[in-house]
């Protein structure tokens, strides 16, 4: 077989295994846009924004910003970013990263300006910080939403993939044949 063909496949198993850990990243990106939120039932910011709810969110984006940042790290350092599919991953795995990153500080941001916001209601300082404060928070949902869309990107990708395996043999779609173990030398031969 073609050795150029040969190193454009992914092992079928690396690639069920990835597609695997993406989608389960991509929905928990999925579901923190949806459930971190600042605005209460009426759509407008609660009178006092807990601290401690809005400064978890940035805790929580910061870990999924840590989960994927590994993941893209770990696919970088295969032989997998090597060929063509491999290179679309991890430039989908990239944007997820970059776009994860940024979302913590926002949500971080928005716990900071929370505990600066001036008691009185109506000012116009209390209402510029309040705008700030959705402004910021839903800028971070929304790379949060990015993040989990280029992972479904990846994922796509790799099921894309996965359907060109069908054309090569099963013992292609494995990967390269694992070298058989070294002879054992016998005791008399020591």
């Amino acid at each position: 077989m073609n050795p150029d063909i040969e190193r454009e496949l992914i092992p079928h198993s690396d690639t069920v295994h990835v597609i695997d850990e993406l989608q389960r990243l991509a929905s928990r990106f999925k579901n923190a846009s949806r459930q971190l939120e600042l605005l209460d039932d009426a759509g407008h910011v609660p009178a006092s924004p807990d601290f401690s709810a809005l400064i978890h969110h940035a805790e929580a984006a910061q870990a999924l910003s840590r989960d994927v940042v590994q993941l893209t790290s770990g696919f970088a350092q295969t032989a997998h970013r090597a060929n063509q599919a491999g290179r679309t991953v991890l430039t989908h795995l990239a944007i997820a990263a970059t776009m994860s990153c940024s979302a913590a500080p926002l949500f971080a941001e928005t716990a900071e300006t929370a505990l600066a916001l001036p008691r009185s209601h109506g000012t116009l300082d209390r209402q510029q910080k309040e705008g700030c404060m959705v402004a910021d928070h839903a800028t971070a949902r929304a790379y949060l939403r990015r993040a989990s869309d280029a992972l479904s990107n990846a994922v796509k990708e790799l099921h894309e993939h996965l359907d060109f395996h069908r054309f090569f043999p099963a013992s292609m779609r494995q990967g390269p044949a694992k070298p058989p173990p070294p002879p054992r030398q016998s005791p008399r031969t020591r």
